[in-house]
């Protein structure tokens, strides 16, 4: 019989708690571009040892360790849908690095005493951890963007938040902020004026964090700030059972009423989150990853083109090993950044057509990374003049996007890249058409490339298949239609091209149907038409969601295709995983 261990570590109890569910644990540095994903392979609760498997290729492994210890994050997937998400990291833990076979090491790791860990400045940082919940409202322009996130630390200096990472492209390290909220469970909330001391992905499922200084403090706010701080600590020692005179929650993090609705609607929105298939995960990665990039870009001023390269890559395996399950995918990006969406959508597209003309051309690559960087520089453009992307856009603003090309081409030059000859056309005449018409040089005939030519007519196609500054989405034939009467701006042999490559109902569109079903295209036929289909809703029943593969042979039971829908107007859409 094992005897019970008297005394756990902490930290290895926090981490064993998370350990039983779904789970990805990343080591990260500040030096590297990519996160290594590791495994536990050993977690003794009684002395904090704790044994990780990492597999790497590279002859740098050492970058990321910083004088004998690691930094990681753990992330798990919980309840009954795996949609509830929890987090713990770590810093400056004290670790041994042995190679046991070619690309395989064992990272021994000595976790802290205590999850209690001490600033540099001698204060406490108090982790959100064990379902501890606090909101919080991050004022980034006065009165024009707020972005919401959820505490991971605190301490009387400032706070560590997680938000979503499309929302971290108007952050940057150093940058002044009007205001942030933190707004505690029980109702309570505390304000501040704050600064951004650093910024991070986090975890692999499109999150990142921030760290927030908290400035000019007046003598009030201090003592609130002390009575919260004070307060989580008691909430972390209650939920740990370190300490055993705590035996209540804190008073904090006792719901109130207007938090239970909060958290009612959003497991209500839970449920609905549909499990995603390894395609969808593998093009959703790659729109997190984009953005990541953007990030390193901007926060650490490296170009990550490791990451970019990779991205491609990925796309073009992804396409190879399934095309029509991927073009299905492609349409989970729905609830995307407008700019990720429809970078990753052409350039999956470009691929895919790209490849059925030559699989072996050697230009898909080069091409390919010129269409996933081509809007990367209207992210760069976020400022106080254009605090946002998702907006309906003044005159004034839709000038400043039009310079998004030459703000890209200005990044990559300040960061010393230098593009492919073909990357390069493509970044710079995306946006350009045979007629003239075109942005931002205006450029003519055969000014432009047969690849630019191909890669124009998918971009037109796809702004107009999705909602754009409040202009609601075309039908594909409707589409279709707008291109082929531009007269002579568009290829009208590459428009046809792409009408027999995807057809009038693409895949991944949204069909509605005689018998009042609405379903996504899985496939079609060599007409054209629907094979099989995703059924999500029936509109008899409108607050009800459905799910149903059907194939041609029993598409009669939904009734007759009468056409492509807008999601949008029938409230279907794409869940992303809700922060806890």
């Amino acid at each position: 019989m094992v005897a019970p261990t008297l005394h756990e570590n902490p930290s290895a109890s926090v981490i064993r708690s998370l350990l039983q569910h779904a789970h990805e644990l990343s080591i990260y540095s500040s030096d590297m571009p990519y996160v290594l994903k590791a495994e536990v392979i050993e977690l003794n609760l009684g002395n904090g040892r704790m044994v990780l498997e990492v597999e790497y290729a590279g002859s740098d492994i050492e970058r990321y360790l910083t004088s004998d210890s690691l930094s990681f994050d753990l992330e798990a997937l919980k309840g009954p849908h795996a949609t509830e998400r929890e987090t713990y990291s770590l810093s400056n833990v004290a670790v041994k690095l042995l190679k046991t076979d070619s690309t395989l090491y064992c990272l021994e790791c000595q976790l802290p005493e205590t999850v209690f860990v001490k600033e540099n400045r001698g204060a406490v940082r108090i982790p959100f951890i064990l379902g501890m919940q606090t909101r919080v409202g991050i004022e980034v322009y006065s009165h024009e963007l707020n972005v919401p996130g959820r505490l991971r630390n605190l301490s009387i200096g400032g706070c560590m938040v997680d938000i979503d990472l499309a929302d971290s492209i108007a952050m940057g390290v150093d940058q002044a902020i009007p205001g942030v909220t933190l707004s505690f469970p029980n109702g309570d909330s505390f304000f501040s004026e704050g600064n951004i001391r650093h910024i991070r992905p986090f975890g692999h499922h499109g999150y990142a964090v921030i760290g927030i200084q908290f400035t000019h403090l007046s003598t009030s706010q201090t003592e609130s700030l002390f009575h919260y701080v004070n307060e989580s600590e008691r909430e972390v020692a209650y939920r740990t059972g370190t300490n055993d005179k705590m035996v209540y929650h804190s008073p904090l993090f006792i719901p109130g009423t207007k938090e239970k609705k909060i958290q009612q609607r959003e497991a209500q929105e839970r449920h609905k989150h549909a499990h995603q298939s390894p395609m969808e995960r593998g093009v959703m990665d790659v729109s997190h990853q984009l953005q990541v990039g953007l990030m390193y870009m901007n926060t650490r001023q490296m170009f990550p083109a490791e990451i970019f390269y990779d991205c491609v890559d990925t796309l073009r395996y992804l396409v190879e090993q399934d095309r029509k399950t991927f073009l299905y995918a492609l349409a989970f990006l729905r609830n995307e950044p407008d700019w990720v969406r429809h970078a990753v959508q052409v350039t999956g597209q470009l691929i895919d057509m790209l490849v059925i003309r030559d699989p072996h051309a050697p230009q898909v690559r080069g091409a390919a990374l010129g269409a996933l960087l081509h809007t990367m520089g209207k992210p760069l453009l976020i400022s106080e003049q254009l605090p946002s992307l998702k907006v309906n856009m003044t005159p004034a603003q839709k000038d400043i996007l039009s310079g998004h090309v030459q703000q890209l081409l200005d990044k990559l030059h300040e960061l010393n890249w230098t593009p492919s000859p073909i990357c390069r056309d493509v970044i710079e005449n995306a946006n350009e058409r045979l007629d003239g018409s075109g942005y931002p040089a205006g450029k003519r005939g055969e000014q432009l490339s047969e690849t630019v030519r191909l890669v124009s007519v998918i971009k037109a196609i796809n702004k107009l298949l999705h909602t754009r500054n409040g202009v609601p989405p075309r039908a594909p034939i409707d589409a279709y239609r707008r291109i082929h009467e531009t007269d002579a701006a568009y290829e009208k042999t590459v428009l046809v091209e792409y009408i027999q490559t995807y057809g009038l109902y693409p895949i991944g569109s949204l069909a509605k149907f005689s018998g009042g079903f609405l379903a996504w295209v899985m496939d079609i036929n060599g007409k054209g038409m629907p094979s099989q289909v995703h059924v999500v809703k029936n509109l008899r029943f409108p607050d009800t969601n459905i799910s149903s593969v059907i194939t041609h042979g029993d598409l009669s039971q939904i009734g007759k295709l009468e056409g492509i829908v807008n999601p949008l107007d029938y409230g279907v859409g794409v869940l992303k995983n809700q922060p806890l």
